[in-house]
């Protein structure tokens, strides 16, 4: 997937935008996974540990997407 501009309703938004809302998902997802994996008991600082978690999940989908198309360019 290279990066384009996404035209939705005439408006152009980064690709980024898409990765943000990849990773908020994969947020969502996961944190559900890790509540009921310690049975209820929830991180000391939540807020702190969403951030977190949604950082590295929009890292990763921002990498797994672009690892995908070539790279161009000398070293």
């Amino acid at each position: 997937m290279e990066l384009h501009e996404l035209a939705i309703g005439g408006l152009l938004l980064p690709p980024l935008f898409a990765y943000v809302l990849i990773g908020l998902a994969a947020t969502l997802v996961l944190r559900a996974l890790l509540y009921r994996l310690q049975k209820g008991r929830r991180p000391w600082f939540e807020a702190w540990f969403d951030t977190a978690l949604f950082v590295l999940c929009t890292a990763a989908t921002a990498y797994v997407f672009s690892a995908s198309s070539p790279v161009t360019g000398a070293f």
